[in-house]
């Protein structure tokens, strides 16, 4: 692998942490939670960036088996990572004395070897275990098996990170599968640090980046549930297909609200149409008269995806009247509401209110008691 492929996957990486980095770092700003998430990736980011400078010797250089400049890394990395998973469910992590306690181990081994380093103890290089065995009193190779040893400690947290959390119910499902995946992924990179390979460390790389965005998309997709849902407006008067071919001509975004005003228009005068369950953008879109495309335009110009989620937040807000007033004497009657299902009926309700259809139950009957 050349040093210019090298560069190009270290460059991306560093941006791709840098930019996580700094969109949780606003909001970590209102929530602690994301402080750790935050600083971990702005570490990884910043030397991502510092080794891309690097990326000749990494192309071209054989450093041997378990050589400092890989083991080490490793140690600090496989820390990192046993920790920041940990920031969403367990904000008690952030606290710096239990932070720190966690990292004596390293911080002891680093500081020795340093030391050692200052004092003269030479690197040796080592091409096979034979080698290793040889050299095996020399302060420079028992300290990297010690640091190696400390790396398996860190990765065996990663592993048991799933059973601990297990036995909290608020933990997020796919947090689990990340940390399995994390761990194997150090696993491959404790094997690259010892047989060192400049192609199955880029190979890792890519596989390391990944795995941290997908966690950070994940988190904030967690975020955008709270989200403001778009405003809805009443329509007392229909606007004509002559305003709208107008606006048209002159005005882009003035014609989307005009379409969309028709379309709330209709929407909000025939609500024997969209309660039913089966009603959807086809049947809407032959009811107003666009097309599918115009139809979209229209209601993403006023901030809905698309528009299953426009018709749906009809839904929930008649299935909340009807809760509110008391019509619906048990969750599975939300068909009146035009759900097809309960399930459906929740996940758009979480979606669009951000907190669960069972909680806004049990508040309203709570309220009527």
């Amino acid at each position: 692998m050349n040093s210019n492929t090298i560069l190009l996957i270290l460059a991306c990486s560093a941006t791709a942490h840098l930019v996580v980095s700094a969109t949780t770092a606003i909001y970590a700003r209102h929530k602690v939670q994301y402080l750790c998430l935050a600083w971990v990736n702005g570490i990884f980011g910043f030397l991502l960036a510092a080794v891309a400078s690097i990326s000749d010797q990494i192309a071209k250089g054989e450093p041997g088996i378990m050589h400092p400049a890989m083991i080490l890394p490793l140690l600090c990395g496989v820390y990192l990572q046993s920790i920041f998973p940990l920031s969403i469910p367990m904000p008690g992590f952030l606290q710096a004395k239990r932070m720190i306690k966690y990292a004596r181990p390293v911080i002891a081994l680093i500081a020795v070897y340093s030391v050692a380093r200052l004092m003269g103890s030479r690197i040796i290089i080592m091409r096979d275990f034979h080698e290793v065995f040889q050299n095996l009193l020399s302060s420079d190779v028992l300290l990297r098996i010690l640091a190696l040893g400390i790396s398996i400690f860190y990765i065996t947290n990663i592993f048991l990170l799933p059973k601990r959390m297990v036995h909290k119910t608020d933990i997020p499902s796919y947090l689990i599968g990340y940390c399995v995946c994390l761990g194997f992924s150090v696993v491959f990179f404790t094997v690259v640090s010892v047989f060192y390979n400049p192609k199955a460390l880029m190979i890792y790389i890519i596989i390391f980046t990944l795995l941290n965005l997908y966690l950070a998309f994940r988190t904030l997709e967690n975020m955008a549930i709270h989200l403001p849902q778009p405003a809805m407006i009443q329509v007392e008067e229909e606007p004509t297909e002559d305003i709208v071919e107008r606006a048209a001509k002159e005005d882009f975004n003035e014609a989307n609200l005009l379409r969309f005003k028709r379309i709330e228009f209709w929407m909000q005068n025939h609500k024997e149409e969209w309660t039913d369950n089966t009603f959807g953008r086809d049947r809407l879109c032959e009811a107003v008269g666009y097309n599918r495309h115009l139809v979209l335009q229209s209601i993403r110009s006023q901030g809905y995806y698309n528009v299953h989620e426009y018709i749906n937040r009809y839904r929930i807000e008649e299935l909340k009247r009807l809760i509110t007033k008391g019509k619906i004497t048990a969750l599975g009657e939300t068909t009146d509401a035009g759900f097809g299902t309960i399930q459906t009926a929740r996940s758009c309700f979480l979606k669009s209110e951000g907190i669960t259809l069972d909680e806004f139950w049990n508040e309203k009957k709570n309220a009527k008691s």
